[in-house]
């Protein structure tokens, strides 16, 4: 499936509800597991990719030593913005780049971390080899992707209910872009054309997504993120209704009160 270019767009009201949804949803207990993993490391200078509204970030400045330098960057700056609005615990620097073209000099970086933001490149081993090129020798690239779409509860859920909406063109932004890189073996391709050599170590790592109400999730995925704009897309009038039907399907699914759904993602790691 192409990703048309509205699949990288993070504007309006989404960087706020992205924040106060998707991330307490789904984000939260990923971004610790790969601060934890850049914490086991010797590190003097991090750079994290994709950093959105920069729940990673805040973690890295909470586990790592003040004189550890992070540099958080974003494709795009309302993302950036929101991040910097809720804050970190020390200082960081923001920068908004393209992960494709990195303003970096080489060998500068310990490691590159980015959270979920792989599948958004639209040339994998170019990005990888952007990452590669900003890392010092022996130094770690750790990022994850989400494992397929059936693997994850709620996305799949809101996928499905949507297409009893558009049953001709179903909006499937969710399955195409967070849960379309999943394929180990490509991964692997791609850090190899990428220029990486090294092997790369896998975890598969199932967590639960957990939100007070149905209404949340619902919000999340389809407000929160750019499945908003391919609703818009098909009916800018219809935006609540999707909305509404989401909920209703996580309702049937999970039940009227506190909701509980599977999530599931590989973290990938490896050395330059």
């Amino acid at each position: 499936m192409s990703a048309p270019r509205t699949d990288k767009v993070f504007a309006g009201s989404v960087p706020a509800l992205y924040e106060s949804h998707l991330v307490p949803l789904i984000f939260d207990s990923y971004a610790a597991d790969l601060a934890r993993r850049v914490a086991l490391r010797s590190v003097s200078r991090v750079l994290e990719i994709a950093a959105g509204t920069g729940v990673v970030t805040r973690k890295l400045a909470a586990v790592l030593p003040a004189s550890v330098a992070i540099v958080a960057t974003d494709l795009n700056q309302p993302m950036l913005d929101q991040a910097a609005e809720v804050g970190t615990p020390r200082p960081v620097e923001w920068r908004q780049a393209d992960a494709m073209q990195l303003p970096f000099e080489d060998g500068v970086f310990d490691a590159v971390i980015c959270q979920f933001g792989a599948m958004f490149f639209p040339e994998k081993s170019s990005a990888f080899s952007e990452a590669r090129r900003v890392l010092k020798a022996g130094g770690a690239f750790i990022f994850n992707v989400w494992d397929r779409i059936e693997e994850n509860d709620f996305a799949h859920t809101i996928t499905k209910s949507l297409e009893s909406m558009f049953p001709k063109d179903p909006p499937r932004f969710l399955a195409r872009t967070p849960h379309g890189y999943h394929d180990l073996a490509a991964i692997e391709r791609d850090l190899q054309r990428g220029g990486f050599s090294a092997a790369s170590i896998v975890n598969t790592i199932a967590a639960r997504s957990q939100a007070a109400s149905p209404r949340a999730p619902a919000v999340a995925y389809c407000e929160g993120t750019p499945l908003r704009n391919e609703i818009e897309a098909r009916d800018m009038s219809r935006l609540g209704e999707a909305t509404d039907i989401a909920e209703r399907a996580i309702s049937r699914q999970f039940g009227l009160g506190p909701v509980d759904g599977k999530i599931q993602a590989h973290i990938i790691t490896i050395e330059r």
